[in-house]
């Protein structure tokens, strides 16, 4: 990478970082898609013209549709920026491809297959001698699947996050933003159980020797249950149980715009993906409680002639 690259892709990221509050994970994918364009393009990206960017993309051919967008997407932002601040007079990435994306149905478990992993849960909780991580495992999972945070909020939350007066907590999220979501009481029972194995000068809810237990930790966590639960490890992570609350939540009643907000959605076109679940549920409800349902259809006699 040429020193030019690396000056101004460090520029843009510490823009994003500072001026837009991108998360740390989403600066990470930009600085390794920027890099490997500056690789590919021997150093010469912030001076790219439009043919260099079209051959560049050629090389993404073998990717995936949404590979290919998200790393046109870095491409965009960093040109634009170079535009904007001057580094360059004009803007080459109209050249770079829009690939049509589908945005794929999310993974969930059924309710029953969530009632399994519950049920795992109690059972340790009921022996004779239960001991600290099972405590942990239930309070995680009853945060997780009762209140949909992310993986990496779940594991970072304060210690004293929940309040066993209080039905919500407050949690900052993508962009440092901030959002409010109710708890359950069975979540807050959870925790409250789980915090007598907690140090009080611990920093957070689920310590680690280094700070706090690590997303990969809590996958870790989760597929050893579902192990347990009979379940297929591959088919249960975070996401999919995050996935789950959405949709059962959303197929139970819940408005879609409280359900964006408690999700953290920055755009309610991601939250309604969830709407693919409730098909037979809108079936029911219209033959349920549409005026019309109670009304019988009436009949013509066999042989009659409607014209007549």
């Amino acid at each position: 990478m040429s020193l030019a690259d690396r000056d101004l892709i460090g520029r843009f990221l510490e823009m994003l970082a500072a001026e837009q509050g991108v998360a740390k994970n989403t600066l990470l994918a930009y600085q390794s898609d920027l890099m490997s364009a500056s690789g590919l393009l021997h150093g010469k990206l912030t001076a790219a013209e439009p043919d260099a960017l079209v051959a560049l993309a050629s090389q993404w051919r073998d990717l995936a549709n949404s590979s290919v967008a998200r790393k046109a997407s870095a491409l965009r932002r960093f040109f634009a920026f170079l535009h904007e601040e001057g580094f360059r007079a004009d803007n080459p990435s109209t050249a770079l491809p829009k690939p049509a994306q589908t945005r794929p149905l999310p993974k969930i478990l059924d309710k029953d297959e969530v009632d399994t992993l519950f049920a795992v849960i109690e059972a340790k909780l009921l022996q004779a001698h239960p001991i600290a991580n099972d405590y942990r495992l239930s309070a995680l999972i009853e945060l997780l699947y009762g209140s949909g945070l992310r993986a990496t909020e779940l594991v970072a939350l304060p210690r004293n996050a929940v309040v066993s007066d209080r039905p919500f907590i407050i949690i900052k999220g993508k962009g440092d933003k901030e959002r409010l979501i109710p708890i359950s009481n069975r979540a807050r029972q959870a925790v409250s159980a789980w915090l007598d194995f907690v140090p009080e000068k611990s920093r957070f809810l689920f310590p680690s020797r280094e700070g706090h237990i690590s997303r990969i930790r809590l996958f870790q966590i989760i597929k050893d249950l579902a192990a347990h639960a009979g379940l297929d490890p591959a088919k249960v992570s975070p996401h999919v149980l995050r996935h789950a609350f959405a949709t059962h939540l959303l197929a139970g009643g819940a408005n879609l715009r409280a359900l964006q907000s408690m999700l953290g959605h920055a755009d309610i076109a991601t939250t309604q993906i969830y709407t693919h679940v409730d098909s037979s549920k809108l079936v029911e409800l219209v033959n349920r409680r549409h005026p019309l349902a109670t009304r019988t259809l009436t009949r013509r006699a066999s042989g009659s002639n409607p014209l007549a």
